[in-house]
């Protein structure tokens, strides 16, 4: 149990990195849940992967497993918004490695057997995921197996099942890392470059073309002559449909009434800040604490601002501090935002302190008064005494009872103090976790910095307000009846702007500068297309009224969906083929490239060292870069049409250089193997036809 508490006491940051778990908050109502805890229905599936439902209770369980192995880890139970997206992302890699890629691996003859896994773990080459945790290092830094296998066999007294919880995650994971070790191995071996090939890459990114060139641009007058045919357009599709595999998506309209506070309400916050404002100016520093938590949405601070820092609230509060600093600032205002300062102390205060600490919990705590005796008489040493009664028993330090630099941002909650405590004073501390003597034993040059309190109110929407918006969304909502055509009638009546969305995919969280909308993508893809949406409150502040113009099933796009944009890739081939044969039949005869580029009312420009092997980073068309590559010295070109307009070039020069090496093709090689191995597990889900449908849940 030390090891584990260990873990848990120093180490929580560390392993929720390393395996990525929170808690898991959920954005479901419980209507919703019992539909799904009733349904049998693939809709209420979490996902399919390789052919597998994975059913919505089937993950809470991954996730609930999951959870609980971060508290035993951390002792810890927050869930910000980003712990919260890791550990669903936890849960589905785990399903991903369990029915896709651990199966294909062993599909492709890979296996990791009973003694190798001993090895990894116990035995001659031990997982860099277990020798590398600082919790299992030795007074010397190092790497300890006896400390792991302590921790191994203490799970056999432990009534609570965590450490066999935490051991079963370390054998799990040491597995899986075995499979991609070795598939990608298998993968990156098998993409080997022989010596011909190895040759003819240097030979390619050697070689060098210098050019002179006239080019007639497409324009973008359109052509109504040139005509694209339904046929050409199911033709072109049908050849190229690959190119249109796509996501479910929807494209909506929508109006969103944000709710603003008005005069009245700005008015009355004014009023509030100075309803209060003479007995904030009397209040000393032992009562602020209190007095801002009645009355301030900014709660008490410790921190002590040095220069500038206070323009990030207001530059109005940060000169009033530096500039002046006496007494109670006036009334400032920034974006319906109230303010007043007051300076509650002035210090040389350092960035950062080094702290050594001696941590008491339970009733050890009783010993603090006998301990501090003990250093001051200089009987022990702080570190001596730290090995044998602090709580706190970090190897992972050059002595005993170092917590290390600390900042006022860096910071165990209940030690602020120490930023201004003097060198090498012992004295004792209460924090959450329990009793410190503390003695900070060295620190950066201090600087006159200040502690400010901040009485600050931001206007927020009475109820009448908010009713207004309310209203003017409702209107508009009564008046759509959940239909497109009476919903663009009513907007155009009213003179709002509807914001048109297109391609949104399901679980998109934002549209504009609004976080939080997943609700309306909820909306979007469960409603038919052309219907309109009740109100949708967001953020309780926003009011939307939705439209759903269109529905863009997962799998293939149709004919129609991109019909538009094939047209354009069909029109601008013939365009270039016309405008190709117009020039030929204009310069025919022509010898001289200047005799050219007057004709057709252009001038000559030249390219020296065009390589082939670098087609998007000359800002060239790629189709004149592989067309002058191999044309022949000193002959003027038919013209040529590019993806911008129509060239005729002449090739002055072919050099062949020597400054792409064998070092350079070998990086390339070793950098396209990187990249197929990060491409591995997509192309494996793709294949696999795997199916997240997470958004319609969280």
């Amino acid at each position: 149990m030390a090891v584990l508490e260990k873990i848990r006491v120093k180490l929580g940051v560390f392993i929720t990195i390393v395996i990525a778990l929170a808690l898991l908050s959920f954005i479901i109502d419980p209507t919703t849940l019992e539909a799904v805890s009733n349904s049998m229905s693939s809709k209420y599936d979490v996902g399919e992967i390789n052919g597998k439902d994975i059913s919505y209770q089937d993950f809470e369980k991954d996730i609930e497993y999951f959870t609980t192995l971060n508290e035993i880890m951390t002792g810890s139970s927050a869930h910000s918004e980003q712990e919260i997206e890791s550990v669903r992302n936890a849960a589905w890699q785990s399903l991903i490695d369990r029915y896709l890629f651990v199966r294909n691996a062993k599909d492709a003859g890979i296996n990791v057997g009973e003694a190798e896994m001993f090895a990894l773990t116990a035995g001659d080459m031990v997982s860099p995921l277990i020798s590398q945790d600082p919790s299992f290092f030795d007074e010397s830094g190092n790497f300890s197996k006896d400390r792991f296998i302590e921790l191994v066999q203490a799970r056999h007294n432990d009534q609570s099942g965590s450490i066999g919880m935490y051991i079963e995650y370390l054998q799990n994971t040491i597995y899986n890392q075995q499979f991609y070790a070795k598939y990608g191995s298998l993968f990156t071996q098998g993409n080997f470059a022989n010596p011909l090939m190895l040759a003819r890459q240097i030979e390619d990114n050697n070689n060098t073309t210098d050019v002179e060139f006239v080019m007639v641009p497409y324009g973008f007058r359109t052509d109504s002559t040139i005509v694209v045919s339904d046929k050409e357009i199911k033709d072109y599709y049908k050849s190229h449909k690959e190119f249109y595999r796509q996501q479910a998506s929807r494209d909506i309209e929508y109006v969103v009434f944000e709710v603003k506070p008005s005069d009245e309400d700005i008015a009355a916050t004014n009023e509030q800040i100075l309803k209060v404002y003479d007995e904030f100016a009397a209040t000393d520093k032992e009562g602020m604490k209190g007095f801002l938590l009645r009355n301030s949405d900014r709660a008490y601070s410790e921190y002590y601002y040095r220069p500038g820092e206070l323009s990030t609230i207001s530059a109005d509060v940060n000169d009033f501090v530096f500039n002046d600093g006496k007494g109670t600032s006036g009334v400032f205002t920034k974006d319906n935002t109230f303010y007043v300062a007051k300076v509650l102390d002035s210090r040389m205060v350092p960035d950062s302190v080094f702290v050594k600490h001696i941590l008491l919990q339970g009733d050890q705590e009783a010993l603090a008064d006998s301990l501090v005796g003990v250093l001051n008489s200089g009987r022990e040493s702080f570190a001596n005494v730290a090995a044998l009664y602090s709580a706190d028993q970090n190897p992972n330090v050059a002595e005993r009872g170092d917590i290390g630099w600390m900042t006022q941002t860096y910071m165990i909650p209940g030690m602020e103090s120490v930023m201004t405590a003097p060198l090498n004073k012992i004295f004792v501390l209460d924090t959450q976790y329990g009793k410190h003597i503390v003695k900070v034993t060295d620190r950066t040059e201090p600087m006159l910095k200040k502690q400010v309190a901040i009485l600050e109110k931001t206007a927020i929407a009475g109820k009448e307000t908010f009713n207004k918006y309310y209203s003017q969304a409702n209107d508009l909502a009564v008046k759509s009846a959940g239909k497109y055509e009476n919903y663009k009638k009513a907007v155009e009546e009213a003179g709002l702007y509807s914001h048109p969305v297109n391609r949104m995919l399901e679980g998109a969280d934002r549209l504009g500068a609004i976080d939080g909308t997943k609700e309306v993508a909820r909306w979007a893809f469960e409603a038919k297309k052309g219907r309109v949406s009740d109100i949708i409150t967001v953020n309780n502040n926003y009011f939307f009224v939705v439209a759903l113009k269109g529905i863009h099933k997962e799998g293939y796009a149709t004919v129609d969906e991109v019909s538009s944009s094939i047209r354009n890739i069909l029109y601008r081939e013939k365009l270039g083929v016309r405008r190709a044969a117009e020039i030929a039949e204009k310069i025919s005869g022509l010898t001289d490239m200047q005799a050219i580029a007057d004709t057709l009312g252009t001038t000559v420009s030249t390219k020296d060292g065009i390589t082939f092997a670098s087609l998007t980073s000359q800002g060239l068309d790629p189709k004149f870069i592989g067309a002058v590559s191999v044309a022949e010295p000193g002959k003027i070109s038919a013209p040529l049409a590019g993806n911008v307009g129509v060239y005729v070039y002449k090739v002055t020069a072919h050099d062949t250089g020597a400054f792409y090496t064998e070092d350079d093709a070998n990086t390339r090689d070793a950098q396209m193997s990187q990249y197929s191995l990060q491409m591995l597990v997509p192309v494996m889900m793709q294949d696999a036809d795997v199916k997240d449908n997470r958004a319609r849940f969280y």
